[in-house]
Parts: C-alpha cells; structure tokens; sequence
C-alpha cells in the first residue's frame, strides 16, 4: 500500500516537473523562429489563453527604444550613408523620420568647432511642425556661449527650413506631443 502511494506521488512530481519544462519562455526571439500554419500555436508575436499558466510576454525585436532618441553627424560614415538619404514618400515610419531628420541637418560654416556636440530636445503636433522651439539639453563643456549660440541657431533653422514635415495621419496622431531628443555631433575636420 505504502509503496503505491510512493510511486502515484512519484508519478505526480515528475508530470509537475515535465509540464513547468515545456512551458518554458523561448529565448529566441520571435522573428528568428520559424512559424508555420502546421504549428500548434498562432503564427504572431505573442499570444495569451485564460488557459495558459504563466506570464504573457511579447518576443518582438523592437528596432528603436521607448524614448525617441537620434545621433546625427555632419560627415556621416560610409555604413551609415543610407540612414541619410531623404524618402521619397510622406513619413510613414520612426526609420523615415528619423531620415528626414538627419538630411535636414546643415552644421554651421562660421564658428564650427570640431567635435562639437549639442542635444536638443521637442515635440511635433499631428500637422508635422514643431510644438515650441527646440530645447538646448547639452552642449560640450568647455566651449564659449557665443559658439553654442551659433550651433543652437544653425539647428533651429535646419529644423525650420525642414517644416512641416509630411506625417501620414497614423504617424502624426502617434507622434503628436511625444518628445524627440536628438544629439548632434559635428565630426567635420575644421583645420582642413
């Protein structure tokens, strides 16, 4: 009797075990593993069942960050030369903003300094132009007022020759009042 209650209470712990194995999270993201109209499971990103035990948790690549964050440089380098050519269509995506952003940029040719580095952050509304002027939230140490007055100018006016900039409605009621940082790095070689 002793030894059937062992073996059922065995057989128990080994079911618990083989079942906490199997509905273990694939670590391999979503758009990496196959998917086939075949499989016992959806074919998206993620999928949740009042059946299932454990947490709900999305495995998509997500090719931007929460926060809106850009790096554009005066002489850009060869492998990222695309990243700079302005789209031909209106503004669908964070990729085709961000390319806008970066062809409208022209550093200042008075008063440049090499290496200069300057973040400014603001908003667009629905209608693609800017919800205030842009914000001056870094600027190199060390450099005099009157060249961070030059660089703050050249960007308010490269962002202004820009404006407005062209939203599909979905793009535009995504982005209407979400704050937008953008460093500039001025990597041309002045002394040349």
């Amino acid at each position: 009797m002793w030894r059937a209650i062992l073996v059922l209470i065995l057989l128990a712990l080994s079911t618990v075990a083989a079942d906490a194995r199997r509905r273990q999270i694939n670590p391999i993201p979503f758009s990496h593993s196959p998917c086939s109209v075949l499989d016992n499971r959806p074919c998206t990103p993620s999928y949740c069942s009042v059946l299932d035990h454990g947490p709900c948790i999305p495995e998509i690549d997500y090719p931007y960050g929460e926060n809106l964050q850009l790096t554009i440089e005066s002489v850009p380098s060869d492998a990222d030369r695309a990243k700079y050519q302005k789209p031909d269509h209106d503004l669908d995506t964070i990729g085709d903003l961000f390319a806008e952003l970066r062809t409208c940029w022209s550093p200042p040719s008075d008063n440049a300094r090499m290496g200069m580095q300057m973040s400014v952050r603001f908003s667009f509304n629905k209608a693609g132009g800017l919800i205030g002027p842009p914000r001056l939230t870094y600027a190199t140490a060390g450099v005099p007022a009157d060249t961070r007055t030059t660089y703050l100018n050249a960007i308010s006016s490269s962002l202004n020759a820009c404006l407005p900039l062209k939203f599909t409605s979905g793009l535009g009621g995504a982005l209407a009042g979400r704050p937008i940082a953008i460093r500039y790095v001025d990597n041309r070689e002045t002394g040349k």
